[in-house]
């Protein structure tokens, strides 16, 4: 007689939770028009975790440079950004000195040179900006919603605004450097003891400068306490020292595209620095008719090398100058606006309802079915967190500015930026602007909407 199999009652009785089964949105989805400009941003962003201090990014000659690879000769002026994200931990756990973030500029000319700082954010995830959970849909008027620094950097910067701890101009006398910043990255106190901080600057000079940026220790005062390091001992670490570490995953050639996808992180000039775009019907009008009652289209956002969603178009930006260890484009694009136009017309004979929606589907080179495909319930990652703003008229022919907080996970279809009521015949021009946050994963869409007729 075969022995009794004992089962446990648990076990016996646990449901298991089948996969969120997969929702196909039918619909075409078109290339995004229009293009970056030319405005370079350099882009700090690997290594991302900095453990060992060094050099992050200098874009100096490499001439009189103790390593010269680790300088890149690549002179800004006139309009150009900086953005910068990066981590410090304890390692090991004990050593809990504060990690210094440095952004130097310096002038190679004869004459002094004015830098105008335009907007100017930076923030650390503690206390500035905890990781926190939030609705995934919020009004953000007054730009108090965010989760993550660079969340927070970029809601600042749609906003116009320049941090008070940013002046509105430097002036560089004739050979000599300035700190841009100079700033901890603190640890003590914290469990984990683990911090990062973001930062992006829109900048314009009146002359040539080189940039880079270097992580530094805290240095020690004699009594024990820390101080920021001094524009002497950033110089000597630009002049002498090598790149920061441990470097990042070096990433996969784009031409090999047999083998899975490494994007690594991004060091060095990025080409761009905004995405602007008319969204019309086609190049010879001057709107962008609705789609029928019940249907929708789509436009691809920061689409990137095995993430095309079909439309066979790259967004990520360009490199002008990297690391060779680090990413061949700027794959996600942070810290880059984009600007889109719409100028609806509802060409039918009756009134629509028509919505305007930022959604997060899942990644695809090509599309495998006939549309975007979302999840039933969207997977525990969140993909995009930012705010959104929203420029249209509303049914009394008032203008409206919205800021909309987006928290968006893989999968997962999204809410209405903007309902409108179209008349029949109307035109209603909405405006969608966001800078494209760090901690987000490409790539997203922008869809347009309208309701299915009541029968």
């Amino acid at each position: 007689m075969l022995p009794l199999l004992l089962i446990s009652p648990i076990a016996q009785f646990t449901p298991v939770t089948p996969p969120p089964e997969e929702v196909v949105q039918s619909q075409q989805v078109r290339s995004l028009p229009g293009k970056l400009d030319t405005v370079p941003t350099f882009n700090s962003n690997s290594p991302e975790l900095v453990l060992r201090e060094g050099i992050l990014l200098s874009t100096f000659p490499a001439d009189g440079k103790k390593v010269p690879t680790a300088h890149l000769n690549f002179p800004f002026r006139g309009r150009f950004d900086i953005f910068a994200h990066h981590i410090a931990k304890a390692e090991p756990p004990e050593n809990l000195r504060s990690l210094y973030l440095g952004i130097i500029l310096h002038n190679p000319g004869a004459e002094s040179v004015k830098v105008n700082i335009l907007q100017a954010a930076s923030y650390l995830s503690q206390p500035d900006a905890p990781f926190i959970e939030l609705p995934s849909f919020s009004q953000n008027p007054l730009g108090k919603i965010f989760a993550g620094p660079g969340d927070r950097v970029m809601t600042d910067i749609l906003r116009g605004q320049r941090q008070q701890i940013f002046p509105a101009q430097i002036n560089i006398p004739p050979g000599q450097s300035r700190m841009l910043l100079n700033l901890p990255i603190p640890v003590q106190g914290l469990t984990p003891p683990l911090n990062g901080r973001s930062t992006l600057m829109r900048l314009r000079s009146n002359g040539t400068v080189y940039a880079a940026s270097l992580a530094m220790f805290a240095q020690i005062n004699p009594d024990g306490s820390e101080r920021a390091p001094t524009l002497e001992e950033w110089e000597n670490l630009l002049d002498n020292g090598d790149l920061a570490g441990p470097r990042d995953k070096t990433p996969t050639p784009l031409e090999e595209t047999n083998k899975p996808i490494i994007y690594g992180r991004v060091a060095g000039v990025v080409a761009g620095s905004q995405w602007r775009a008319l969204l019309v019907d086609n190049p010879k009008v001057k709107y962008l008719t609705i789609p029928q009652p019940g249907e929708m289209f789509s436009y691809a956002l920061s689409t990137l090398h095995g993430g095309t969603l079909g439309t066979g178009q790259i967004q990520s930006a360009k490199m002008l100058v990297r690391y060779p260890d680090t990413a061949y484009r700027a794959h996600g694009n942070y810290g880059i606006q984009y600007s889109l136009k719409l100028p609806l017309y509802n060409n039918s004979q009756s009134p629509q309802t028509v919505s305007v929606s930022i959604q997060t589907p899942l990644k695809e080179e090509q599309l495998v079915k006939p549309g975007l495909r979302f999840l039933s319930i969207p997977a525990r990652e969140v993909f995009f967190r930012g705010t959104v703003r929203v420029r249209y008229t509303d049914e009394e022919n008032q203008p409206k500015t919205e800021f909309v907080h987006l928290v968006q996970k893989r999968g997962q279809p999204g809410e209405p930026l903007v309902l409108l009521n179209m008349k029949a015949g109307d035109r209603s021009l909405v405006e969608v602007d966001f800078l494209y946050p760090p901690d987000a994963t490409p790539p997203q869409v922008l869809t347009v909407s309208t309701q299915s007729e009541p029968r």
